[in-house]
């Protein structure tokens, strides 16, 4: 059970600290770590078994979790992949007196930020939790943008995401956006690739100064070249005046440049010589003007084979290609789909003036297995669709209207997929059978505990 004396101190929440559970068997060790971390300002409970720590971890969220490496006869990291899937944002640190590189290594392989050896100091400990606190406020950072971003927009223009490949290619992003390094942004249509541009731009100094885009696919070569350098009066047909272009209206922003595979050859060289010297001329004119503005580009089209087939300018190519992010696809994100299902849902039962309790049991799997092909655009369409069409209180497979996939079809036996996505299959098939969370335990054979555990780790 929690310290009584350090639950009271949880119960005085400091909004410029850390929320921050301690689990050790040790009761000195909790007191002066305890003391030592609301001395810094930071609220505190302690527990003495792992048991207790996920308790406690349910019923509340914590940022960080000081978690002893033996705990009794229990090993403490066999704990780290349970906390996680509790919150996939909590930060756990590792103690003990037995610390080793192998120790550290498997903490780390298993989700743990850092560890800290005994005996430690307050300084030690207040270093680690600053480190803990700057993310904590750059991600409270990255909520307040994303916030003001998407304002009276739909769903689906933040990055917030509990997928660990999603969460790679955002600290990638993060990285890169305090540089001025031109960024590649690589995926299929529908990841969201325009969004991570709009927050690279936003995460950068130029946060301040515009930000533009431009989609290649949509203009003709004449008017591409004109739309990025602009053009005088009489350049060409329809040049009735003169316009000064994207690169010039944007001065110190980030212009984002949607699908550069589609970019004309003819204008690839122009483009190259203004990444390598900031150079450039308006179609129609000879004086050469200069513009210090960040390009970020992005495309789902196979570069490396437009390169080869003499489609696309191999130098071009290399200077867009300083940095590259892959988003991944929303099959790959398997632990957003549901939550953005119903964030989805909300927005537009809301929009269209309908109201909706959820998905039925039948619809969750449906959108479970379903591979979407069209990633977070199919997704939404798909939901917007079920508000306008549903008529129930809840939307059922039919209002989806999913056609089952070769890909993200219902997993059969000796289908080629992880024994994790059969599990989670038929835990969703039995869960949508049973009439109650006891009567699906017993079918499934384990306790509710553990079926409680499951439903976290596949987000049912």
């Amino acid at each position: 059970m929690p310290d009584t004396a350090l639950k009271a101190g949880f119960a005085r929440p400091n909004a410029d600290g850390l929320r921050i559970l301690i689990v050790d068997d040790e009761v000195n060790i909790r007191k002066t770590l305890s003391m030592a971390l609301e001395l810094d300002g930071h609220s505190v409970m302690a527990v003495s078994n792992g048991a207790d720590g996920l308790t406690q971890a349910a019923l509340r969220p914590f940022d960080l979790v000081f978690l002893d490496l033996r705990l009794g006869t229990t090993q403490g990291m066999a704990f780290i992949p349970e906390f996680i899937a509790l919150n996939p944002w909590i930060k756990i640190v590792i103690i003990t007196a037995y610390a080793t590189v192998e120790t550290a290594v498997t903490a780390m392989r298993l989700g743990a930020v850092d560890y800290l050896p005994k005996p430690f100091t307050p300084a030690q400990v207040h270093a680690l939790t600053s480190r803990v606190l700057e993310a904590k406020r750059a991600s409270a950072k990255l909520r307040a943008i994303g916030s003001e971003s998407r304002e009276g927009s739909e769903p689906g223009t933040d990055l917030d995401s509990a997928s660990p490949v999603m969460q790679a290619a955002l600290t990638l992003a993060r990285q890169v956006a305090e540089s001025e390094a031109a960024v590649l942004l690589r995926g299929e249509s529908g990841t969201g690739k325009s969004v991570m541009a709009r927050f690279i731009h936003a995460w950068s100094a130029r946060a301040g100064k515009p930000f533009g885009v431009i989609s290649c696919p949509s203009l003709s070569q004449e008017l591409l070249e004109s739309e990025l350098f602009g053009h005088v009066r009489g350049a060409f047909t329809g040049a009735l005046r003169d316009y000064s272009g994207r690169i010039a209206a944007h001065e110190g922003g980030t212009l984002f440049l949607d699908e550069i595979g589609d970019l004309p050859l003819a204008v690839q060289p122009k483009l190259l010589r203004f990444l390598q010297d900031r150079e450039y001329e308006r179609v129609g004119e000879g004086l050469t003007r200069k513009a210090d503005i960040r390009l970020v580009a992005a495309s789902n089209l196979d570069l490396e084979g437009l390169v080869k087939a003499g489609k696309f300018r191999e130098d071009l190519f290399f200077r867009l290609n300083v940095v590259q992010i892959e988003l991944p696809p929303l099959r790959a994100r398997r632990e957003d789909i549901l939550l953005l299902a119903q964030r989805f849902l909300a927005f537009y039962s809301h929009r269209n003036h309908r109201q909706f309790q959820g998905f039925t049991a039948e619809a969750i799997l449906a959108i479970q297995d379903h591979a979407w092909p069209g990633n977070l655009r199919e997704l939404r369409n798909v939901v917007e669709r079920a508000t306008i069409v549903g008529r129930g209180s809840e939307i059922g497979p039919a209002e989806l209207g999913l056609k089952q996939s070769a890909v993200g079809g219902r997993v059969q036996i000796g289908d080629a997929v992880s024994l994790d996505r059969v599990e989670e299959a038929h835990i969703r098939q039995v869960l949508a059978a049973a009439k109650s969370l006891d009567e699906a335990a017993r079918t499934l054979g384990i306790d509710a505990a553990t079926l409680w555990r499951r439903r976290k780790k596949y987000g049912i």
